[in-house]
């Protein structure tokens, strides 16, 4: 009986991933050159990190109320999902993490614009929200 040798096909993917607060930026920095190398070895490419910098968590994750938040893209083999969730819940230092699948039919510059417009949006809200509180704050302390 001959065995098919079938590649299963190159997916696109984003992932967020949450740090301790106190990690430093040297550390982070390996942590990412780690899953590009995870990325490569499943035939895969890394398209964008982006950095979110420090964020008020909804609810303490191991009693932090502050995270640190990353972005990225990437093209990876399916079986490569598995590796970076493996090596991402033996590392202390991460948080939290989630991947998911991106639409093959949209292109990687498509996706970011539209996710950076929504991230945009996004930080008028918090800002609007924040002068909001400020100025409650304001006038009950007159």
């Amino acid at each position: 009986m001959e065995k098919l040798n079938v590649k299963k096909p190159v997916r696109k993917y984003e992932a967020v991933i949450i740090f301790n607060p106190d990690v430093p930026e040297e550390e982070q920095k390996e942590f990412f050159r780690k899953n590009r190398d995870i990325i490569k070895s499943f035939r895969g490419e890394v398209n964008h990190i982006d950095t979110w910098g420090k964020r008020r968590l909804s609810n303490p994750i191991n009693k932090f109320s502050v995270g640190t938040y990353f972005h990225t893209t990437f093209e990876a083999d399916p079986a490569c999902i598995a590796e970076l969730e493996r090596t991402m819940r033996i590392n202390d230092k991460v948080l939290r993490f989630f991947h998911h699948r991106l639409d093959d039919r949209i292109s990687f510059s498509d996706y970011l614009d539209k996710y950076k417009e929504t991230l945009a949006l996004s930080t008028k809200k918090e800002q609007e929200k924040e002068q909001k509180a400020q100025a409650r704050k304001a006038k009950f302390n007159k």
